[in-house]
Formats: C-alpha cells, sequence, structure tokens
C-alpha cells in the first residue's frame, strides 16, 4: 500500500537580485523561503535514502536557482517546480512560498510574497 511523504524546508534565506526594478536587480534583496515536496511510496518503513527525497538536493536546487534572476516570484515558483519534478518524477504535490523582505514601496513595512501549490 502506498504512503505520502512530505518533505518540508522552512525559512530559507538567501540574497538574490530578483525583481522588476533596476535597483533590485543591481543590489539585490534578501528572500526567504518555504517548500513542501510530498511523493508516494510503497515502502511502508523507509530504511534508506534511496527511498526518500534527500532534502540536502532539493536545497541544492532551490539554492541555485535562487542565482538566476527573475523579473517575478511568479516565474521563479513556476520554474522550481518544473525543475524540482523533472529531477524527482514521484513529486505528486508540491507547495512554496517565496518572500521579499525588503519592497521597493515607499512607506512599506513588512515583506511581500507569493505562494504556489502544484499537483503531479
Amino acid at each position: 500500500m502506498a504512503q505520502v511523504i512530505t518533505i518540508h524546508l522552512e525559512q530559507l534565506r538567501f540574497f538574490a537580485f530578483h525583481g522588476l526594478y533596476a535597483e533590485e536587480k543591481t543590489t539585490g534583496n534578501a528572500f526567504e523561503m518555504n517548500l513542501s515536496v510530498s511523493f508516494s511510496r510503497d515502502a511502508v518503513v523507509i530504511t534508506r535514502l534511496e527511498d526518500t527525497l534527500n532534502y540536502a538536493e532539493v536545497y541544492g536546487i532551490v539554492k541555485d536557482e535562487m542565482q538566476r534572476p527573475r523579473e517575478l516570484l511568479e516565474t521563479f515558483l513556476t520554474e522550481l517546480a518544473a525543475t524540482l519534478k523533472e529531477r524527482f518524477p514521484e513529486i505528486i504535490l508540491l507547495n512554496m512560498s517565496l518572500y521579499k523582505l525588503t519592497v521597493p514601496i515607499e512607506g512599506f513595512a513588512g515583506k511581500v510574497g507569493v505562494a504556489l501549490e502544484r499537483r503531479f
């Protein structure tokens, strides 16, 4: 019988150059990412790394993708979802959120973010 397992990577911090505005593209920004990856396995007890998703590898993919600037956070998340699914075809559900921690809006206090849920 198959079971669904979810791996969470939360409050990942990165410095990157995503954004529409020239200032964002040159000075960069701090970002926070949350990621949940669900997959199905027949094994009742998982005892080998090969039977699960290697969260270090998932993190490495996210880290590499963060170094490729996009104008929109939505673009980043949709492209990341495709990359993760390609690398890990067993993924059945992705939940991701990406927050820009310093927003280039005068007087704005807080952070802005985008979330994506994709079922396969």
